[in-house]
């Protein structure tokens, strides 16, 4: 059976939760010497095996998939400008109040949708493509390929290097065979706006949070 989370096939939505497991430790790991492309390599290494050698985790334990997505992947997310970028203009239009339940819930979306996909990997790999990028650049794309069973599957990031306390390379974006990911929900949710205003939107990912909880 050919899954779907939000739109997303299942081998989609696997390669995006591996974008999401080459994220922890990218602040604290970022280092004046290490390139981003060596970063991505490097953690995707390190988390992957994490993955296969936990075996409550390929038997898909939800809360523990959940918490490792919420507390490893999502604070190195530079979130609100994904969020802010996938509402598209209605973030403008929100108020403060409702800015915040988008990020909630658009946040609590991807979290169920990697904790999903995460239990499914099995024998891929990373491969990091050469970077293509000036040293003195802020803002690089990272293409790299998911290698397992089947076509490798083409997996781009855009990050962006944030300085001040806590600085380092952050992604914002995710590119999943050819697709970028803020670009389709923008499409999605522009749809729910325009239908039924930005409080449609908020309810209407409170509904699908709640099914993919299994809360009624």
């Amino acid at each position: 059976m050919n899954r779907r989370y939000f739109g997303f096939s299942v081998h989609r939505v696997i390669a995006i939760a591996l974008a999401a497991s080459a994220l922890p430790g990218l602040a604290l790991a970022q280092t004046a010497e290490e390139k981003p492309e060596e970063l991505i390599q490097r953690i995707s290494t390190e988390v992957l095996s994490t993955i296969k050698a936990d075996k409550s985790l390929q038997g898909g334990d939800t809360a523990k998939l959940v918490a490792l997505v919420d507390s490893k992947v999502l604070p190195h997310l530079n979130f609100a400008r994904m969020t802010a970028s996938a509402v598209g203009p209605g973030w403008r239009q929100a108020t403060p109040e409702q800015q915040k339940r988008l990020q909630e819930e658009f946040k609590t979306l991807l979290v169920r949708t990697y904790s999903g996909a995460l239990s499914q990997v099995s024998d891929q790999t990373i491969v990091v493509k050469p970077l293509r990028a000036a040293a003195e650049d802020k803002e690089v794309i990272v293409r790299t390929e998911v290698r397992g069973r089947g076509e490798p599957i083409q997996l781009d990031y855009r990050l962006e290097k944030t300085p001040g306390q806590g600085a380092g390379w952050k992604i914002y974006n995710l590119n999943v065979l050819g697709v970028w990911l803020v670009e389709t929900y923008r499409s999605q949710f522009a749809q729910e706006i325009n239908a039924k205003g930005v409080d449609g939107l908020i309810a209407s990912l409170t509904e699908r949070n709640k099914v993919n909880s299994g809360k009624k």
